[in-house]
């Protein structure tokens, strides 16, 4: 069995330290084979908070993917982030990213972010056309007897409609992503866990959302999940911290519209 702790928007700068120690204690104990990170490592990117962040990954002493969230970006310096948004995060990519080979499966990332859109709520996703090109290229390349998991920080379309704004182009982006083999999408942003699943004719994708280790908890206590993998399969448990027991995500169908 191939485990993933898939976690998600742990502020630095507003993390939960009691949420941190807790984590940090089970990778320590359980040794997942992979820790993928879904945005939002940081709360203002600040560079303390960069620093802060890259120790903890760091720290946990485990292969981990890493993708930029919305509050990964310059925040208070608009020629930062408008000229030099990444900057940061792709530093500790470089620093932490391996290649993750992991049996059974592949991670593969798709960038939901933009310096600037035509719309107020510059914190929305946005997916462009060479970031989808660019993850489209690498579902392609992996091998058949693999399942296909794409990381991002913004839900691609609403898994309920409570939870965020709509990301631009994402809807288009998944549908492309369904069609070329992907098996379940990877996301967090709006602090609570779900597990969504979602029709494009045959095809099926689950759209998985982790929750947060930040002080900024909306409907659950701190929580990530875990994905086990097995035989072609695959199950989402949330673990949360006390009081509530860890859980597997239920399979929901999507609302309707």
């Amino acid at each position: 069995m191939i485990r993933l702790f898939h976690v998600s928007d742990v502020h630095f700068g507003r993390e939960d330290k009691a949420a941190i120690a807790w984590f940090d204690a089970l990778i320590a104990a359980e040794q997942p084979d992979a820790v993928v990170m879904t945005g939002d490592l940081t709360m203002r990117a600040r560079r303390s908070e960069f620093d802060a962040g890259l120790a903890w990954l760091r720290s946990l002493g485990r292969p981990v993917t890493v993708e930029v969230g919305n509050h990964d970006l310059p925040y208070f310096n608009l020629l930062a982030r408008i000229f030099t948004p990444y900057r940061r995060i792709r530093e500790i990519e470089r620093m932490i990213e391996k290649p993750v080979e992991l049996p059974g499966v592949a991670i593969v990332p798709l960038k939901t972010t933009a310096r600037a859109q035509f719309r107020l709520n510059w914190a929305s996703g946005y997916v462009s056309r060479h970031a989808l090109d660019q993850a489209l290229a690498l579902v392609a390349a992996v091998p058949k007897d693999k399942l296909v998991f794409i990381a991002c920080h913004h839900p691609l379309i609403e898994p309920h409609k409570r939870l965020s704004k709509q990301t631009h182009h994402g809807a288009e982006a998944l549908e492309a992503l369904v069609r070329a083999g992907a098996n379940a999408v990877l996301t967090g942003h709006v602090h609570d866990a779900f597990d969504v699943e979602h029709r494009d004719g045959e095809a099926v994708v689950r759209m998985i959302g982790a929750g947060t280790l930040s002080e900024r908890t909306r409907s659950t206590p701190p929580s990530f999940n875990e994905i086990r993998i097995e035989n072609g399969a695959f199950e989402v448990v949330c673990r949360t911290m006390a009081p509530q027991p860890d859980e597997v995500l239920p399979v929901e169908e999507p609302e309707a519209v």
